[in-house]
C-alpha cells in the first residue's frame, strides 16, 4: 500500500502521486457568524486548524466562548420570537432551502476541497458523498417543510380537540469532525424546515466548512439570526450551548462520554430536550452462503471508508466458520491494493486521521490488540514520514472481551472473529453497550430477516453497508443515543406538539 504523497498547506498546490495537482481552496471565512455577519470572538482569541496531511497550520480561527454563545443565542432568540422565519409558510421556507441547496451544489468543488483539506478526506469521495449528501438533505427537508401537520382528535365528550406541531424554538446543534458538512446539514436541514432558529458549533478540528456554509445560507436568503455558527472548543463553547437557559433543544453527534455531559448540562439548566447520536461498535455478520467477493468488499468499505472515522463502522466482523479461512485469505490479498495517501491524489482510498490526538489514540488501540494476543493480519503501523497516516489494520484471533473488540476505536482497525450458528451470531452481535448499526450478509432471506429482528440496533443493513440517505432515519439505541437524523423522524426533535381543546355544544357526533 502507498504511503502519503507530498503536500502543501492552503494557498499552494498539492502534488498528486500521479504527477497531477489539485488546487488548494482559498480560506475565506475564519470568524464567528452571528446575526448574519462574520465577527471576531469577544475575547479576540483564535485557535489553529491544521492540515492532517502534514500537521501544518491551515488558518487561525476565531475561538468562541460563553460570551459569544450568549450573543448568538440572543440573535437566534430575536429571529425566532420576532423574525420572519418561523412565521413563513412551509412552502416559503422550502423555497429558500432549495436556493441554499443550489448554492451548495454550485460550490461543490470548493466545499469538497475544504472537507479534504480540513478532515483528510479523499477529494473525489468528499465531492460525491459529503457534498452530494449535503445537497440531498437540504432538498429532502425543503420538501418536508410544508408537510408538518397536526391531527384532529376524536374525544370522548362534547369536545373538539386538535394538535399543532410548532417549531420548538432556538436549537443548539453540536456537530462532529468526521463528516463536517453532512453532519451540519443532518441537523440544520430539519431545524430549518421546522421553522427553528439555531446556534451551530462545528468541531474544533474541522471548522472551515461550517463557516463557508453559513456564508452560503446568507446568500440563499436565510434571514439574519436564523443560522449562527460559533467555532471553538467543547468544554467552553459546547458547554455554554448545552447549559444555556435560552436554548430550547440540543442535538449532538459525537462521543458517548460527551453525550453524558450534555445530558447533565440539560438537567442542571432548563431541562431542554436532548437528541444524541453517539458511538458505535457495530457488528458485520457474514454467513457461509454469502458471496465471498461481496462480503470482503463490504467488510473493507465498512471499516476503512473515511479512514475508519465513522460511528457506524462495522468494526466487529463475524464470519461463519465454513468460509472463515477463505475470507481471511481473500481480505488479506484484497487490502494490498488499498492506497493510503494524500487525499488530493485521485488514486488514494484512505487519507490521514483527522489530527495528532486521533492518530495517537488509534495507534494505542493497535498496541492494545497486540498486547492482548490478537494477531495482526495486515497493517498495524503508521504510514509515511509525516502527517497522520495509519495502515489499514486487520486483527484475527480476536476475543469478545479484548479492548479492541469492546471499545470504539474510530480508526482503520478491523476485528475478525469466527462463529458457528445463527444463535451465536445474535448473542455476540448484541454483546455490546452500543446499538447504532449492524450488517448481515447472506443469501438466505429467512436468516436475514431473523437477524434484522434480533439485532438491537437503530439500523440493520442486509447485504449492503453504509446504505444511508436523507429519506431513511438514522440513530441508535442503548449507549449509541436516541433521536433520529434523516427521514421525517428527524423533524421530531425540532417540533413541539401542542394540544388544543374547546367545547362543542349540542354536537350529534362524538
Amino acid at each position: 500500500m502507498a504511503s502519503e504523497s507530498n503536500g502543501h498547506h492552503a494557498g499552494g498546490e498539492a502534488r498528486a502521486g500521479n504527477g497531477g495537482s489539485a488546487k488548494m481552496p482559498e480560506i475565506r471565512h475564519t470568524k464567528l457568524f452571528i446575526n448574519g455577519r462574520f465577527v471576531d470572538a469577544v475575547s479576540g482569541k483564535t485557535f489553529e486548524t491544521r492540515d492532517p496531511r502534514t500537521g501544518d497550520v491551515i488558518a487561525s480561527i476565531a475561538e468562541g466562548d460563553k460570551e459569544d454563545v450568549d450573543l448568538a443565542v440572543r440573535a437566534a432568540r430575536e429571529a425566532f420570537d420576532h423574525g420572519e422565519w418561523p412565521r413563513m409558510s412551509g412552502s416559503e421556507r422550502g423555497r429558500v432551502m432549495l436556493k441554499y441547496a443550489e448554492l451548495v451544489e454550485q460550490h461543490a468543488e470548493e466545499l469538497a476541497a475544504l472537507e479534504s483539506l480540513d478532515a483528510g478526506k479523499p477529494l473525489a469521495v468528499a465531492r460525491v458523498v459529503d457534498v452530494g449528501n449535503s445537497v440531498d438533505s437540504l432538498r429532502y427537508f425543503a420538501g418536508a417543510a410544508d408537510k408538518i401537520h397536526g391531527e384532529t382528535l376524536k374525544m370522548s365528550r362534547q369536545l373538539h380537540g386538535y394538535t399543532l406541531r410548532e417549531p420548538v424554538g432556538v436549537a443548539g446543534l453540536i456537530v462532529p469532525w468526521n463528516f463536517p458538512a453532512i453532519m451540519f446539514f443532518s441537523k440544520v436541514s430539519p431545524a430549518l424546515a421546522a421553522g427553528c432558529t439555531m446556534v451551530v458549533k462545528p468541531a474544533e478540528q474541522t471548522p472551515l466548512s461550517a463557516l463557508f456554509l453559513a456564508h452560503l445560507a446568507k446568500q440563499a436568503g436565510v434571514p439574519d439570526g436564523v443560522i449562527n455558527v460559533i467555532t471553538g472548543f467543547g468544554p467552553t463553547a459546547g458547554a455554554a450551548i448545552s447549559s444555556h437557559m435560552d436554548i430550547d433543544v440540543v442535538a449532538f453527534t459525537g462521543s458517548t462520554e460527551v453525550g453524558r455531559l450534555i445530558m447533565e448540562a440539560s438537567a442542571r439548566s432548563n431541562l431542554k430536550p436532548v437528541a444524541l447520536e453517539l458511538g458505535g461498535k457495530s457488528p458485520l455478520i457474514i454467513f457461509d452462503d454469502a458471496d465471498l467477493d461481496k462480503a470482503v468488499e463490504l467488510a473493507i468499505s465498512g471499516n476503512f471508508f473515511n479512514k475508519g472515522e465513522a460511528c457506524f463502522a462495522g468494526s466487529r466482523v463475524f464470519v461463519q466458520e465454513g468460509i472463515y479461512d477463505r475470507f481471511v485469505q481473500k481480505i488479506a490479498d484484497t487490502i494490498k491494493n488499498w492506497v493510503v495517501g494524500d487525499p488530493f491524489d485521485p488514486r488514494v482510498n484512505q487519507g490521514p486521521q483527522v489530527d495528532k490526538i486521533q492518530y495517537d489514540r488509534v495507534l494505542r488501540y493497535i498496541e492494545h490488540g497486540k498486547a492482548q494476543g490478537a494477531t495482526v493480519l495486515t497493517g498495524g503501523k503508521p504510514c509515511g514520514k509525516k502527517g497522520y497516516y495509519i495502515e489499514p489494520t486487520i486483527f484475527t484471533d480476536v476475543k469478545d472481551d479484548m479492548i479492541i473488540a469492546k471499545e470504539e476505536i474510530f480508526g482503520p482497525v478491523m476485528c475478525l472473529m469466527k462463529f458457528k450458528t445463527v444463535e451465536e451470531a445474535i448473542r455476540r452481535g448484541n454483546d455490546t453497550r452500543y446499538g447504532l448499526a449492524a450488517g448481515v450478509v447472506t443469501r438466505d432471506m429467512g436468516v436475514a430477516n431473523r437477524m434484522a429482528r434480533s439485532i438491537r440496533a437503530g439500523v440493520v443493513w442486509l447485504n449492503c453497508y453504509f446504505a444511508m440517505e436523507s429519506t431513511c432515519p438514522f440513530g441508535g439505541r442503548k449507549m449509541s443515543g436516541f433521536g433520529k437524523d434523516d427521514g421525517m423522524h428527524a423533524l421530531d426533535k425540532f417540533i413541539a406538539v401542542k394540544a388544543v381543546v374547546c367545547p362543542v355544544d349540542a354536537s350529534p357526533w362524538f
